[in-house]
């Protein structure tokens, strides 16, 4: 970019490329809304008011808001490659994106953070990285890969590389622990993202003093409402089985509003089609009760300020002109996409780019060494057993105590009391490992699902009612090299290819939502009621989020952050 030739554009001495007029500009950095013309060159902003342009574009009174940018997701979450993910989103009025590629990270370390990188060069949508802090979350799991202190600060001096990502080891950075320590020192200036579910009290101050600056996990309005008031940024999180928004905008005020950000962390792509991406949270704030500029602010300058994005998140002379054209303000009906000051999208549709996507990820990355039904053999213990209870809509677990049903001294399915067998299958070394424990709340009747994305390790998991079925599915995502299954009467009732890491499908979106939409509607004949019991399967591997979850090393009481036995306290061994 000239600089001379910005300046001589905005002192009005030279044509611009653009002049947008009769706009009814969202000004986020004034909150108010401004009828002016717009004029862009070399895709900036370069003033207000009268100019001379080589192309003109009447916006009829429209509104025109800044691009809209997620503060926090897992695009791997979506299940689509980069470019793909941009195409879906950019007509949203998406313009911008904070991914923590921690996902891809945990199954291929810094090859996978790569190719993120790589993948999400040239798109109408800027993918900024958090280097993930937390590969693998936890000790008490196998992942793909560790990634040291020195392994990321060699990565943070490359392009669109903001910071750390959310900090999940909070018991080590309240502890002390060195090297969590050193993954936050190493962010020098730059953000550490939080990620403190329920963390309260001095050991929530303490986590904080240690120079963590935002978290997303907030539940309840209490909680987000202390850590605000000890000085965390607050990313509202609105995604396909984690829903805050309602709770959480209650604590919003025209005094802290500056301090809370949208963000979708993970969500799928039926719903990204049906419902949308962060102009859905927006359109959802204004439900709420948000008042409209906050909630725009919350989707723009908000996180352009947070992550010191200093040419983003406003309409304003110098800045990048990302924008997104609106037929309504509270319905967010957004009718074109400007990126650097090119169109983008309209009328729903993006228009053609060219990206250069990298091949497939193509060493194997499903790797087991056997799922055969004896692997899923439990005996039954003395007393109750620890039974994780689904939360509809959460991703935080209850830690139930539940008389096991008994056949032949082995503790089995029991689908009258909606009690499923769920086992974790390590996938990364052939290790043999394999957690077992037991679910209730997915209401399978008969049959098993299964699938290859299992945060945050991304080991392979199922739950059935079975072990013959539950079996089969495994081997089935084993097949296909990464993805989910439904399995009944050891017949496969439908399937959904994820071979890019066992994490993304390098098909289409309206392909992959269809083919997710296809093991819901099997997984809902076989009983289960859940919106989308893929995401809430592959969250109860999560071994950070209370209260008790699942690995391939066993149960985990995150509460004590320890591995605990599925009957008593005794730990429960790794096989």
């Amino acid at each position: 970019m000239g600089l001379e030739e910005l300046i001589a554009v905005g002192r009005g001495d030279a044509p611009a490329d653009l002049v947008i007029t009769n706009a009814t500009v969202v000004d986020v950095l004034a909150g108010r809304l401004a009828v002016t013309d717009v004029a862009v060159h070399q895709g900036r902003v370069a003033g207000f008011g009268s100019y001379e342009g080589r192309e003109v574009m009447d916006l009829e009174g429209r509104y025109l808001a800044p691009g809209f940018i997620d503060a926090h997701l897992h695009i791997e979450s979506t299940m689509l490659t980069l470019p793909e993910f941009a195409r879906v989103v950019a007509p949203r009025g998406t313009t911008a994106v904070v991914c923590d590629p921690h996902e891809i990270a945990n199954v291929l370390g810094i090859e996978g953070i790569n190719y993120m990188l790589r993948a999400s060069a040239g798109l109408p949508v800027t993918v900024y990285v958090m280097l993930p802090s937390c590969v693998p979350a936890t000790a008490m799991e196998t992942s793909g890969a560790e990634l040291s202190s020195s392994d990321l600060a060699l990565m943070l001096g490359q392009d669109r590389v903001l910071g750390i990502a959310e900090m999940m080891n909070y018991p080590g950075v309240i502890a002390g622990d060195s090297e969590t320590l050193a993954k936050i020192r190493i962010a020098e200036w730059r953000r550490v993202d939080g990620h403190a579910p329920g963390l309260t009290g001095k050991d929530l101050c303490a986590y904080i003093s240690a120079g963590i600056h935002s978290d997303h996990e907030c539940v309840t309005a209490a909680e987000a409402g202390e850590k605000l008031e000890l000085g965390m940024y607050i990313m509202v999180r609105e995604g396909s089985t984690a829903r805050n928004l309602e709770e959480l905008v209650k604590v919003i005020t025209p005094d802290n509003s500056r301090r809370f950000m949208h963000c979708s962390d993970d969500r799928h792509p039926g719903d990204l089609l049906a419902e949308g991406h962060i102009d859905h949270n927006i359109r959802r704030a204004i439900a709420a009760g948000v008042d409209p500029m906050t909630a725009y602010q919350m989707a723009t300058i908000n996180t352009a300020a947070y992550f010191g994005l200093r040419d983003a998140g406003a309409i304003a002379p110098g800045r990048r002109a990302d924008f997104a054209v609106l037929d309504d303000l509270e319905a967010v009906t957004v009718s074109r996409v400007f990126k650097g000051g090119q169109v983008v999208a309209e009328n729903g549709r993006a228009l053609a780019f060219t990206a250069e996507l990298p091949g497939r990820v193509v060493r194997s990355t499903v790797n087991i060494r056997d799922a055969g039904p004896d692997r899923l053999r439990v005996a039954a213990g003395e007393g109750p057993m620890r039974v994780i209870g689904i939360i509809p809509d959460q991703i935080v677990t209850s830690s139930l105590f539940l008389e096991p049903r008994v056949e032949a001294g082995l503790a089995v399915a029991d689908t009258g009391r909606d009690i499923l067998k769920l086992a974790v299958f390590e996938r990364h070394l052939a290790s043999g490992n394999v957690g077992i424990g037991f679910v209730q709340g997915l209401g399978f009747r008969q049959g098993a699902i299964a699938t290859s994305v299992a945060h945050d390790s991304h080991n392979v998991i199922v739950a059935g009612a079975g072990d013959a079925d539950m079996s089969r599915a495994v081997e089935e995502i084993v097949a296909m090299q990464g993805g989910a299954a439904v399995v009944a009467g050891g017949k496969v009732l439908a399937a959904l290819e994820l071979p890019v890491a066992g994490l993304m499908s390098d098909q289409p979106a309206e392909a992959v939502a269809a083919g997710s939409a296809a093991v819901i509607a099997a997984a809902a004949d076989l009983g289960c009621a859940l919106h989308d019991p893929l995401l809430a399967l592959s969250f109860l591997a999560l071994s950070v989020i209370p209260e008790l979850k699942l690995t391939d090393m066993g149960l985990v009481d995150v509460g004590r952050f320890q591995l605990v036995g599925l009957f008593g306290d005794q730990a429960h061994p790794a096989r």
